[in-house]
């Protein structure tokens, strides 16, 4: 069994069973068709994966992996907060008519900053401090740029990644105000299983484990009965990845610097809708 089917299986019955509604309360998120989007919630859910011990993706439902690392290298790479950059239509909905979010996302990891060792933006200096000061407990970047926030069409959902070196090993906690459980769950933690093998490999160091801690994780009414198909399917073994291990910087990374092998899943069929 997938360990990342079974940490949503229980985190979404958990929620389905002990969480708190919001029904009678305003809420900002809305449907299409402007109904408001009501959901069931946990906080504080705090989910561990090893990555020495399988890479965590689900398999209960497909995840479309190659779009999942475009919107990694978009945010962290590229450091792009227009859709014009990236290659899918997953974040149209906040953009403008220029195709930007906002200083949002890859807007705030390109901000630079004057250290006594040089000029860097938050990527460039966490892979400095993995490369020069591992044990330092100060690695980590932060997208909830107060100031901002009135310029961002989207608060950043997941917002901060710690990263922390032990020994050999690269340990990261995620950081996520508010996560959508069925839309975003497993997507977020594919995407920073990812990128926490991306910036081990590149600094010598090998991935251990991601930590994700959710504030608000919730289940929209409207998703209740697709939840419910999903998480009833039979996990499958987790598929494993492979890495291009010749890269050693990480701005030569692309999507088809990874693959997955003998990824199978189970496929849903209802069309899974997004509240804005």
């Amino acid at each position: 069994m997938s360990r990342a089917d079974e940490i949503f299986i229980a985190n979404c019955k958990d929620i389905l069973e002990n969480g708190v509604w919001d029904t009678d309360a305003k809420v900002r998120p809305h449907w299409e068709d402007g109904t408001p989007a009501h959901t069931v919630k946990k906080f504080g859910i705090v989910n561990r994966y090893d990555l020495q011990e399988e890479f965590p993706i689900q398999t209960i439902r497909r995840c479309a992996f190659k779009s999942c690392v475009k919107e990694l290298l978009w945010i962290w790479q590229k450091k792009s907060n227009n859709i014009h950059d990236l290659d899918s239509h997953i974040w149209d909905a906040w953009a403008d008519e220029t195709g930007s979010i906002g200083k949002a996302y890859g807007y705030q990891l390109a901000k630079k900053a004057i250290y006594k060792e040089g000029e860097f933006d938050q990527v460039d200096r966490v892979l400095y401090d993995l490369k020069h000061n591992p044990a330092s407990r100060r690695i980590l970047t932060n997208l909830y740029n107060f100031e901002d926030l009135h310029e961002m069409h989207l608060y950043p959902c997941a917002y901060s990644m710690t990263f922390n070196v032990s020994g050999d090993t690269l340990n990261g906690i995620l950081n996520q105000r508010s996560n959508d459980m069925l839309t975003a769950n497993g997507w977020n933690v594919t995407q920073y299983a990812v990128l926490l093998i991306m910036f081990a490999q590149v600094s010598g160091l090998k991935a251990g484990e991601l930590v994700h801690v959710i504030a608000d994780a919730h289940l929209y009414d409207r998703h209740i009965p697709i939840v419910k198909e999903v998480i009833s399917h039979t996990p499958k073994p987790a598929p494993r990845l492979l890495v291009d291990e010749s890269i050693t910087n990480f701005y030569d990374f692309t999507a088809d610097s990874f693959r997955l092998e003998n990824y199978e899943y189970t496929p849903i069929t209802a069309t899974i809708p997004v509240a804005i």
